[in-house]
């Protein structure tokens, strides 16, 4: 028998997980240290309500929006469909402007009391574990949570996602709730003084008690129920960076019966995090909420730069949804409603760097009207494929004026490269090929009008207006 454990605890080890024996009959049962990896071997592409509806989304507006993804976009690797933060809130924001530091257009906190236990109280099991709102999302009635809205996307061919905060909520702690399967309460894990900078829904949680995995556990124990497929865990980097609780969700994930991603928010994650982050999440955000500005896009070149050699299957650098088509629809909180403020240029700039980047790429926008203008960007099935398939990805050179990225196809042998106008003005961009030793005669392909444009040899250049950006395939046949 000990032979036999010791046997077992090599390969776990070596595998990657690791074993605990059972009191009851010696059974050995195998408990999963890490995530799955085989789950994200592509970076994960999809859409998510926050960019459009904030945290306000209804489930007839997020299943007519699934319905659109499945006729248009499904063919194109579009498969993850997530619904954003304060789904367990039946009114958000509807008393924002009565809470000092809530933002103009309905911050979702609630109001509290000079002791600060709750005023408004939000929809949960006697576990502390929050539910759907049965007002917004009508099937999840008799607390059968989104179980059903999941198999709904499920029935189209899609995988289903939510968003989650970081912690235990406020009300459970007051009311001295019980962590399921444990003789522990909400008291005895939540750290009331560790609060989330723009939402006072929940408190954090002390990985030293017991009881705080278990809480953990018991939360992804009823995700898998309800058939989710991807966790955007939030609050998890902003300074400070929650190490301890990043590993119990990636644990309590790992462990829960059902493969799910997790992707941490919001960012930017520290690079000093790097080998932690990536340890223990498949894709997590190297960047800050990311609008329609081009300031922000060009810090993103940076940001890219810096984590592109963390960039592997399973491990994927977030830069952050894809602000394109309508958003803030009825004057969210990040500005009136409008169609993007990119300028087409800006556009190709965009969807160019996050795909020769591997960046996931989650689409943000209403896509129930006004699509037609971002659906060239979003479906050129060779822009994609470098997203989806390429390797070695990562920036040739940079200045103030001008970037240049390069990634490779390990099978076909073809390379990829991007030329950028960072300035403000039609600018030459040229790649001069000996900096990545590309000698001799290249055929080039135009990735975004799919016209060959001859040979080139010693340098590739493209003409390009401000902002605007050139993606080229280069073969030697």
């Amino acid at each position: 028998m000990t032979r036999t454990i010791s046997t077992l605890l090599f390969f776990s080890i070596y595998f990657g997980t690791s074993i605990a024996q059972n009191n009851v009959n010696g059974i050995i049962k195998k408990e999963t240290i890490g995530l799955d990896r085989n789950i994200a071997t592509k970076p994960p592409m999809g859409w998510n309500s926050f960019d459009a509806y904030d945290c306000r989304i209804n489930e007839q507006e997020f299943k007519s929006t699934v319905d659109f993804m499945q006729s248009k976009l499904l063919k194109y690797g579009w498969e993850y469909a997530v619904i954003d933060y304060v789904w367990f809130n039946d009114e958000p924001g509807k008393y924002s402007s009565s809470i000092p530091g809530s933002r103009r257009y309905g911050h979702p906190n609630i109001r509290l009391n000079p002791d600060g236990t709750p005023l408004d109280t939000l929809v949960m099991d006697e576990y502390g574990r929050l539910l759907p709102s049965e007002i917004r999302f009508p099937s999840a009635k008799n607390r059968t949570g989104f179980k059903e809205i999941a198999e709904y996307v499920h029935s189209k061919g899609m995988k289903f996602g939510i968003h989650i905060m970081r912690g235990i909520p406020r009300e459970a702690y007051y009311n001295n709730l019980p962590i399921k399967g444990t003789n522990y309460t909400a008291k005895d894990i939540a750290e009331p003084w560790d609060t989330c900078g723009w939402q006072n829904n929940l408190f954090g949680v002390d990985a030293s008690k017991p009881g705080a995995q278990e809480y953990y556990n018991s939360i992804f124990e009823l995700y898998a129920e309800w058939g989710v497929d991807f966790i955007k865990a939030d609050d998890m980097m902003y300074p400070p960076y929650h190490k301890a609780e990043i590993e119990m969700i990636s644990k309590a994930l790992a462990n829960c019966g059902r493969p799910m991603i997790l992707s941490l928010s919001c960012g930017e994650a520290p690079l000093s995090q790097a080998h932690h982050v990536s340890q223990y999440s498949h894709m997590w955000r190297i960047s800050a909420d990311f609008w329609d500005n081009w300031k922000s896009l060009e810090h993103n070149f940076d940001l890219m730069n810096a984590w592109s050699p963390f960039i592997k299957n399973g491990h994927w650098p977030d830069a952050d949804m894809l602000p394109i088509g309508r958003l803030s629809l009825n004057n969210r909180p990040h500005g009136p409603e409008r169609m993007s403020k990119f300028t087409i240029p800006e556009h190709y700039t965009l969807m160019t760097l996050w795909s020769i980047a591997r960046s996931p790429l989650m689409l943000g926008a209403d896509l129930l009207k006004d699509t037609e203008d971002i659906m060239p960007f979003i479906t050129n099935a060779d822009v994609l494929n470098v997203n989806q398939n390429s390797s070695d990805n990562r920036q040739v050179f940079k200045n103030e004026n001008y970037a240049i990225w390069i990634a490779s196809d390990l099978k076909t042998g073809k390379k990829y490269a991007a030329l950028f106008n960072l300035s403000d003005k039609e600018r030459k961009v040229t790649f001069d090929l000996e900096l990545e030793s590309l000698r001799g005669r290249y055929k080039v392909k135009d990735l975004w009008t799919g016209m060959d444009k001859g040979w080139v040899e010693r340098k590739l250049e493209a003409v390009l207006p401000t902002h605007g950006a050139a993606f080229f395939e280069l073969s030697t046949q």
